[in-house]
């Protein structure tokens, strides 16, 4: 017979290792931003709509 609990606790455990290492991997994706950006890869404002004649 499976052992549901074992199951359970192992996904379980998996799940908040990935969630770490997204957390992670965020948080340093911040600080390279913060640290290297100097504004030019913004995005442009958005154009207004064209009108049609």
């Amino acid at each position: 017979m499976a052992d549901w609990k074992e199951m359970y606790l192992k996904m379980f455990r998996a799940s908040e290792k990935a969630m770490r290492i997204l957390e992670e991997a965020q948080l340093e994706c911040e600080e390279m931003y913060m640290r290297d950006g100097d504004g030019e890869d913004e995005c442009p404002p958005d154009e207004p709509p064209a009108t049609e004649t």
